[in-house]
C-alpha cells in the first residue's frame, strides 16, 4: 500500500512528488509511465509564468540546456513589435528537462518506474487499486493522474462529457533561428485571416536548434483538418526562410483549462495537461508545475486527516494564482480565438502597447495578469476610442 501512486513522471508527476517528499513522504509514493526516458515530448519548450519561483519552492532545478530570451517578438503581416521580458524566459529541449526532472525525484528518494504505465483504476472506501501496463496490480490511498492530454484517470473522472480540443503542431528543426532571432521568442497571428484561430511560434532551443510549432482554438466555425494545419504551418514560417519537411510534424489534442470542469473525486485527483493548459497561449510546463504545490498540499493534508473527498481541490485550484491566471486567459482566448470579432480583439492586443506590456509581464512571470482588472478595463475604454482607426490599422498589416 503506498501513500500515493502518481500516473506520469513528466513535469505535473515529478513536481507533485517533489512537493510530498518536502512533506517526508518520499518512501511512501511512486511514480509510473508507460515511457523510458528520456522520451520524446512534442512541446514549445518555453519555461515560461513563474517557472523559476516554482521550481526554486519545489527544490528543483533546470541542469540541461537553455537558451535565454530576453524578449519576445510579436508580428502579424507587415506588423511587428518587439518586447522586452521583465525577465529572461528559458526555452529548453523536453526531452533533456524531463528526464532530469525524473533523476531530480529519485535523488529525492522517490521511487520511478519506466515502461509500466496505468491502465485502469478502480476506487474504493479504503483506496485506489491500479492495475499497470505490465498487468500488475498496486494499492494506494490517493491516485493523481498526471497522465498528460491523453489521460485516462481524466477520462475516467468526466465520464462520457463531450469535449473539443485545442490542437498544436509542432516540430524541432535542425537549423538556427532565423537571423534577428537569434535569441527571441517569436509569436506571429498573421495566420489568423487564413483561418488559424491561434498563432504560429518560433523558440531558438538549445544546440543551434528551431522549435517551432501553431496552436489551434477549437472552433466549430473553423474546424481544420490536421493536413490543413499543418500546410498552414508551413506557409507561416515561409516568411522567415524555414521549410518544413514532409514528414515529421506532430499533432495532438490538448484540453484547456474550465474553472467548473471536474478534476478530482474521492482519493483521485489530476494535475498538468489532464486538468487543463492554459487556453490562450498553450503553455503547460509552469501551470503543471504551480497546479502540483497546491496538489501536493492537499494530498497531505488529506493524509493527515483521513479526508480523501478532494471536495475543495478544484476552488483551490481556482483561487491559486495559477487557476487565476488560468480563468482570465480562457476569457480572452474566447475573445480573440473563437469570436467573429476577433479582428476587433486582435486590434487592441497588437496596437495598444500597454496591453502588450502587461502580457509580457504575464509570459516572463514578473506580474499577475488577473491582478490587474483595473489597467484591462483602462485598456477596452482606450479601444473604445479609437477602435476604427486600430481596425483599419490592422487590416492594412494582414493585407
Amino acid at each position: 500500500m503506498y501513500d500515493v501512486i502518481i500516473a506520469g513522471a513528466g513535469p505535473a508527476g515529478v513536481a507533485v512528488a517533489a512537493r510530498l517528499a518536502q512533506k517526508g513522504r518520499a518512501g511512501r509514493i511512486l511514480v509510473l509511465d508507460r515511457y523510458h526516458f528520456p522520451r520524446d515530448k512534442p512541446c514549445g519548450g518555453a519555461l515560461t509564468g513563474h517557472m523559476g519561483p516554482v521550481m526554486e519552492e519545489l527544490g528543483l532545478a533546470v541542469r540541461v540546456g537553455r537558451v535565454a530570451c530576453p524578449d519576445a517578438v510579436v508580428r502579424c503581416g507587415s506588423f511587428e513589435r518587439r518586447v522586452e521580458m521583465g525577465q529572461t524566459v528559458d526555452v529548453i529541449r523536453r526531452q533533456d528537462f524531463d528526464a532530469d526532472l525524473v533523476a531530480q525525484a529519485r535523488e529525492a528518494g522517490v521511487e520511478v518506474i519506466e515502461g509500466e504505465g496505468l491502465s485502469s483504476y478502480v476506487t474504493f472506501d479504503d483506496g485506489v487499486t491500479v492495475t499497470t501496463s505490465a498487468k500488475r496490480e498496486l494499492r494506494c490511498k490517493v491516485l493523481v493522474g498526471a497522465d498528460g492530454a491523453a489521460s485516462k484517470v481524466r477520462k475516467q473522472i468526466l465520464g462520457n462529457a463531450k469535449e473539443t480540443p485545442h490542437r498544436l503542431f509542432v516540430i524541432e528543426l535542425n537549423v538556427p533561428a532565423p537571423e534577428g532571432f537569434e535569441t527571441s521568442m517569436v509569436y506571429d497571428f498573421g495566420l489568423m485571416n487564413r483561418g488559424l484561430c491561434g498563432y504560429v511560434w518560433l523558440f531558438p532551443a538549445p544546440g543551434n536548434r528551431l522549435n517551432v510549432g501553431l496552436m489551434h482554438y477549437p472552433n466549430a466555425k473553423k474546424n481544420l483538418s490536421g493536413r490543413e494545419l499543418t500546410a498552414l504551418l508551413a506557409e507561416g514560417l515561409r516568411p522567415y526562410g524555414v521549410e518544413v519537411p514532409a514528414k515529421g510534424v506532430r499533432g495532438w489534442p490538448v484540453w484547456g483549462y474550465h474553472p467548473d470542469a471536474k478534476i478530482s473525486e474521492p482519493r483521485v485527483l489530476t494535475v498538468g495537461d489532464a486538468a487543463g493548459i492554459d487556453g490562450l497561449t498553450g503553455e503547460g510546463i509552469a501551470v503543471a508545475m504551480e497546479q502540483a504545490v497546491v496538489a501536493g498540499d492537499c494530498i497531505d493534508a488529506a493524509i493527515a486527516s483521513g479526508d480523501f473527498s478532494f471536495s475543495r481541490y478544484r476552488k483551490k485550484i481556482r483561487s491559486a494564482t495559477v487557476g487565476r491566471e488560468l480563468a482570465l486567459d480562457r476569457w480572452l482566448a474566447k475573445l480573440l480565438y473563437g469570436s467573429s470579432r476577433w479582428r476587433d480583439w486582435l486590434a487592441l492586443v497588437l496596437l495598444d502597447e500597454k496591453v502588450l506590456e502587461m502580457y509580457a509581464r504575464r509570459v516572463d512571470g514578473t506580474e499577475v495578469l488577473a491582478d490587474q482588472k483595473l489597467r484591462l478595463y483602462g485598456a477596452l475604454c482606450r479601444h473604445s476610442l479609437v477602435r476604427g482607426r486600430r481596425l483599419r490599422k490592422l487590416a492594412e498589416h494582414m493585407g
